[in-house]
């Protein structure tokens, strides 16, 4: 049996263009490098050159490893994740705000790794924690969104609908139960900047959240979105859509084994 999200029930009021332009960027990125058959001294090379060493962080390598995956598998899991809850917190915080909040985040989940591992000579690559912090945002913001997730048991599955905040404090909670162990300099997932970047995007988040009323945001809606929730048919396409304006405010890996997977 395995489980993944694939949509959610909370559709934006503007049109998501930086969570579009972020996945086209990182789809075309991989390509480049990665997805054209390139050999594997090439593609270590990139990595070597463009990734996070904790052992010599820069804020830029930082970022730029943010755009590099380890795989398939990798890039596809992170786009979808980024794709159910990017378009929300794009919706909250505009477009420009939302990219400095991408960023932000996802130089704060690097600094987790490094912190965790200061001395690896391992490249970290993988924008998953930047989009960490978009799901703890998101958490914040609406912790009881309804989340389809599907669940494959052999040949049968079945989408479940589930509140944001179950999906959300899960998946944190497996980031730190994986990464106490994990011994260091294991490779593979990077466990601790999933881990940090979460927390980061839910303290960036904080201060908005808190101009809308903190606590008092939630007793008006009852942790649901602020708008009518969409609806979906039985299908597993992960539609995120977008609501009709009526008056409502507008304003949810893997890889290979070279190094960390962020």
């Amino acid at each position: 049996m395995f489980f993944f999200p694939i949509r959610d029930h909370n559709p934006s009021g503007r049109t998501p263009w930086v969570t579009w332009l972020l996945i086209a960027a990182n789809i075309l990125i991989f390509l480049s490098y990665q997805g054209l058959g390139q050999d594997e001294r090439t593609v270590g090379l990139v990595y070597v050159t463009f990734g996070l060493i904790p052992a010599d962080a820069t804020i830029l390598s930082a970022i730029t490893s943010m755009f590099l995956h380890g795989g398939w598998l990798h890039l596809a899991g992170n786009m979808l994740f980024l794709w159910i809850y990017g378009d929300n917190m794009e919706d909250e915080l505009g477009h420009v705000g939302f990219a400095a909040f991408y960023t932000v985040a996802g130089v704060a989940a690097s600094y987790a790794h490094v912190a965790a591992e200061p001395a690896s000579p391992v490249p970290l690559v993988g924008a998953s924690g930047a989009i960490a912090g978009v799901m703890g945002a998101y958490l914040l913001f609406f912790p009881r969104a309804r989340v389809d997730i599907l669940f494959v048991i052999l040949l049968f599955f079945r989408i479940v609908p589930i509140p944001a905040w179950i999906v959300l404090a899960f998946w944190f909670g497996t980031q730190i139960v994986s990464g106490a162990a994990t011994p260091e300099g294991a490779g593979g997932v990077a466990y601790w900047a999933h881990a940090g970047g979460f927390l980061a995007g839910i303290a960036l988040v904080l201060p908005v959240f808190l101009r809308r009323g903190g606590p008092a945001y939630w007793r008006q809606t009852h942790g649901h979105p602020p708008h009518p929730e969409a609806s979906y048919t039985r299908t597993v396409i992960p539609s995120a859509g977008r609501r009709r304006h009526s008056g409502v405010r507008g304003g949810d890996a893997g890889g290979g084994r070279r190094g960390p997977w962020g």
